[in-house]
């Protein structure tokens, strides 16, 4: 039981025990609370009145339940987050970082488009990811494999057979819907509403049922948990069955059987097809690793969450080739330097965790994914797999081409070359698109910055300098008395090195929120002491002071904050 004073006036002040609360049972902490009524407090609780003492004095004492507590909690942060979700998507469009896809035509479902700010903050990722993995490892090179591949390399992968999800229709609504993500959202509801024995329940048999792909089982989990479907409202399903996720099209000039091409749905067979070409021409020894950045496609008949799940998407992923017998001692050492290579942008480490995989892939014998705390639950943003030699050794298969390597380091056991073997691989793969919108939300902060004398608030952006899409803007003072002119002979020197904005338009306050809400590190302002002593006022985002320096300064001054240097 937990205590709470009730002041007369009728509100509730659970302001310290509401605080401490949610420090200690909640991740991650609202940004915006609101205290409740404290009539509609004890409707929501559904307490009896007659557990109510309100004496005359100045604070009464309630007993409520912490069970119910619990409940009322995660009901404002449910909404609070879902707030914070829709307000970066509607940032987003606003600003120029995403917009939905053939939005004159009213959209393509699940295929969005990115803007002028979205296209270079996405580039600036992958800049991060590219030197982390490729220019500070001798041993990683990277290659560019193409979208369109030989048919039967998807054979090979097993893709052709097994890459599928389990899907169940609504006979009502006829609509289509992923059997474990219809689950998934009830566990998320049952947890939301405190059932969390409930909850963990269903996440265990749901588990179970992945593990031995029991599509019954599914069917009975969705029917006994009363699922509903959210359109027609019926509980009136079909069985479930797989769904394969692949692109196909016809390529020559004649359309038959024999001419079905793939979008490929990853990027790591092109990695696979060339491993002996990158092997050979680098002359590359074991360990080495080979990186890709690029699309993918997948026909996903559930697409939501706006850039989470998409049917074209981007991965970044490495490959890294590795003697059989040590991948265990190599795919600990990628996980751990995975979430580093996260941690260093500065999130805060609990937003970030581990998930083992309980259904492995065909492919592998280990798995682990890298989740991100999103605003509606932890969510895949990397995925580290211990893929053995499955795949080679199927292309081997497939092609009748040797995908041996020759190993002349000794082997100590028996003092002799490890000579011929199909090596064993471990991957890191990225979702790029994952990765761009965690970063937005990580940044996207509403400020209040009201004083006694007025009101007022900012949107900005809190990204890390090397990944924001304009390092500075250049701002005149005003559009005459040579001002222009001067910013332009600043702007001209600096765009060389970095991304810059123009912008002399609207009153200098203004131009510093529109900057803000893009994330632009650092504004200049020229002023008519400029054109005397070549002094410019620099304003900092973060902390929005500004301090006067010379402007021969500022390319060391900005170099230094964008340097990758700074994350590597």
């Amino acid at each position: 039981m937990v205590l709470v004073y009730v002041l007369t006036k009728a509100k509730v002040q659970v302001v310290k025990l509401l605080k401490l609360y949610i420090l200690t049972e909640f991740r991650p902490r609202p940004p915006i609370f609101h205290l409740p009524d404290f009539t509609d407090f004890r409707t929501f609780l559904n307490i009896p009145k007659s557990n109510f003492r309100i004496p005359h004095s100045k604070k009464s004492e309630i007993e409520i339940p912490q069970s119910a507590i619990k409940i009322y909690l995660c009901a404002i942060m449910s909404k609070s987050t879902d707030e914070l979700f829709k307000n970066v998507i509607s940032h987003a469009k606003e600003y120029g970082f995403v917009f939905q896809s053939s939005e004159i035509y009213d959209g393509l479902s699940a295929v969005y488009d990115y803007g002028q700010f979205g296209s270079e903050l996405k580039n600036n990722i992958k800049t991060y990811w590219w030197k982390s993995m490729v220019q500070l490892h001798e041993n990683i090179v990277g290659i560019d494999s193409a979208i369109f591949m030989h048919p039967t390399i998807w054979k090979a992968s097993g893709h052709v057979d097994g890459f599928s999800d389990p899907m169940i229709d609504n006979k009502d609504s006829k609509k289509r819907y992923r059997a474990d993500q219809l689950l998934e959202d009830k566990i998320e509801r049952y947890t939301k509403d405190g059932k969390t024995d409930k909850a963990e329940l269903l996440q265990e048999e749901l588990d179970e049922a992945l593990k031995k792909e029991d599509l019954t089982r599914l069917k009975e989990l969705i029917v006994d948990h009363e699922i509903a479907d959210p359109i027609s409202g019926t509980r009136n399903w079909t069985d479930v069955r797989q769904f394969n996720l692949m692109f196909s099209t016809q390529m020559g000039a004649v359309a038959d059987d024999t001419d079905v091409v793939y979008l490929r749905p990853e990027t790591a067979q092109g990695i696979f097809v060339n491993y002996l070409n990158v092997q050979k021409s680098g002359r590359m020894k074991i360990p080495f690793g080979i990186a890709q950045i690029g699309k993918a496609f997948r026909n996903e008949v559930i697409a939501r969450q706006f850039i989470i799940r998409m049917r074209e998407f981007e991965q970044m992923e490495m490959q890294y080739f590795v003697r059989p017998g040590t991948q265990k001692d190599w795919f600990d050492k990628w996980k751990k330097t995975r979430l580093q290579w996260h941690l260093a942008l500065g999130t805060s480490p609990d937003k970030y965790r581990y998930h083992e995989h309980t259904k492995l892939a065909h492919y592998a014998d280990a798995a682990y994914d890298i989740e991100f705390d999103f605003p509606f639950g932890f969510k895949e943003v990397e995925g580290i797999h211990s893929r053995t030699d499955f795949d080679l050794s199927q292309h081997q298969k497939f092609s009748g081409k040797k995908m041996q390597y020759f190993d002349p380091e000794i082997d100590p056991a028996t003092d002799k070359p490890y000579g011929n073997y199909i090596p064993y691989v471990i991957e890191t793969s990225i979702g790029l698109d994952r990765m761009f919108l965690l970063t937005m939300i990580n940044a996207y902060e509403e400020e209040d910055l009201s004083t006694e004398e007025k009101q007022d608030s900012r949107t900005v952006l809190r990204l890390h300098p090397c990944l924001a899409p304009v390092k500075a803007a250049i701002f005149p003072l005003i559009k005459k008395d040579g001002l222009p002119e001067k910013a332009r002979e600043i702007m001209d020197r600096l765009k060389i090195d970095f991304n810059l904005q123009y912008e002399e338009k609207d009153a200098i306050g203004k131009r510093y929120r529109r900057q803000d809400a893009i994330g632009t590190p650092f504004c200049i302002t020229v002023d008519h002491q400029t054109l005397e002593d070549n002094t410019v006022t620099i304003r900092h985002r973060d902390t929005m002071q500004q301090e006067r320096v010379n402007a021969d300064d500022l390319e060391k001054i900005i170099g230094d904050r964008v340097s990758w240097k700074n994350l590597l």
